[in-house]
């Protein structure tokens, strides 16, 4: 009976073995990749054992965490910071995944980081691919416990020197912007006037930018979930301007360097932008704005306009509620109005390339390399 059920035989390629057969109607062929025949023959009994176990409970029984961050990152889920999590859990079935796994990884990667760096390194991603697991319904929902701030006044606090982790007046970001050459400078506005995370703002796409409606969608977030973004009204006339790209038939993501390429990952303080935020901190001696600066300066402006916390919260993909949820490409008025509430100063229509964005674009600030005066580039 046992031969009937299970047929799994190995076999070489080179030096690596394989798996090959069926067990129970279900049907496989991997490899082992290892060149070792005993190593080979006890990972053939554990791939027995799980081909048996999902016959009788079902694939959803014997995902494993490497499963499910494949189908996270097709589904076009970011893979930043993910690399330390596939190499503890990979092979780790869902099922077998629980908070103390969870905290002891943490901890161990990040011994002497603060909370937030743990929980923005670790905990966010590992969440983001169990909650797309849960849709595919390869999970149970389930209320992963994040690290928190220990709290007391007599608890010793370290302050972060990083930059970008602060709110900057939008006086001072204008200036800024104004020392950047114009394609990353619409860039940082963009971040400045909705609260994007920079990455969210990379992969924007035609599709994604409703201009009549003030409103924008973010398909893929950080937590893995869509959401809706207002468009502040000074953004209006700029992306306007860069829908008429006429090459967004190939590739339809809006913003590009100066050199026509789509930005690529935020790494080491700036990714895509780094050599522009980098050149701006030259010209203008200003050097606590990074690209993440755009999203805490609309959070503490919002607060500081008096908006309703849940609607911050909305705003930046914090909170959602069931039609958000639902209906991420309709405008929502509330959202669009307290984005509106963000100042909006007369430098800013004063910029170099205000009246013709698309045109600005290939153009370079002052001072970068021996091109100067925002001539078009040859």
């Amino acid at each position: 009976m046992e031969a009937c059920i299970v047929a799994l035989k190995l076999f070489r390629r080179g030096k690596i073995w394989y798996i090959r057969g069926t067990v129970r109607g279900i049907h496989v062929y991997e490899s082992t990749k290892v060149a070792d025949k005993a190593t080979a023959q006890r990972i053939l009994k554990g791939v027995k054992s799980r081909l048996i176990e999902e016959s009788i409970s079902g694939h959803a029984a014997v995902v494993t965490f490497g499963e499910a961050s494949d189908a996270y990152l097709d589904w076009r889920g970011s893979d930043r910071f993910l690399g330390p999590l596939r190499r503890r859990f990979g092979s780790a079935e869902l099922r077998e995944i629980e908070q103390p796994q969870l905290d002891s990884l943490a901890k161990e990667l990040l011994p002497n980081a603060l909370p937030q760096t743990r929980n923005r390194q670790v905990y966010t991603p590992f969440i983001a691919v169990w909650n797309h697991a849960c849709k595919l319904r390869w999970a149970s929902a389930q209320q992963w416990i994040r690290p928190r701030n220990p709290k007391g006044t007599n608890v010793p606090r370290w302050a972060s020197r990083r930059s970008g982790n602060r709110p900057v007046a939008y006086d001072r970001a204008t200036t800024f912007l104004a020392a950047m050459s114009p394609a990353p400078a619409m860039l940082m506005l963009t971040l400045f006037y909705t609260g994007m995370r920079p990455i969210e703002a990379f992969a924007l796409t035609a599709d994604d930018v409703d201009v009549p409606g003030r409103w924008m969608v973010i398909r893929t977030s950080k937590t893995g979930e869509p959401r809706g973004v207002p468009m502040h009204d000074v953004l209006v006339p700029m992306f306007g301007s860069l829908l008429k790209r006429k090459n967004l038939s190939i590739d339809r993501r809006i913003f590009r360097t100066p050199r026509g390429k789509p930005y690529g990952e935020v790494t080491d303080g700036g990714g895509g932008l780094k050599s522009a935020i980098q050149g701006a901190r030259r010209r203008t001696g200003i050097n606590d704005i990074s690209p993440y600066t755009g999203r805490y300066s609309v959070s503490t402006q919002l607060v500081v306009n008096g908006v309703h916390p849940y609607i911050k919260d909305q705003i930046l993909g914090h909170a959602a509620d069931s039609m958000s949820r639902h209906y991420t490409n309709v405008p929502q008025a509330p959202l669009i109005a307290a984005i509106n509430t963000l100042p909006v100063p007369e430098a800013i229509r004063a910029l170099s390339w205000w009246e013709n964005p698309l045109g600005w674009t290939r153009r370079l600030v002052k001072g970068t390399g021996r091109r100067t005066d925002l001539l078009p580039r040859t």
